[in-house]
């Protein structure tokens, strides 16, 4: 997934350079650089983010599960 980020910025990055003016190149750096790649990576790393907050919910989970085990004990 990372791979074609850096691709389609390479790509996108020339475009700016080559463009006549720098108004111009700001706009193609922001409206095909910048928006396209961050809505690219929210999409594709969407298994990450799900993977990552179960992690987390299973990790809170277990630090209550210790909490309850050792009000029992006392």
């Amino acid at each position: 997934m990372y791979i074609v980020a850096i691709g389609w910025a390479y790509v996108i990055l020339m475009m700016a350079i080559t463009a006549s003016s720098i108004g111009k190149a700001l706009a193609i750096l922001v409206f095909l650089g910048v928006l396209p790649l961050a809505l690219f990576v929210y999409a594709f790393d969407r298994p990450g983010r799900r993977r990552r907050s179960v992690a987390v919910a299973d990790e809170v989970a277990d630090q209550g599960d210790a909490a309850d085990s050792q009000s029992d004990q006392r």
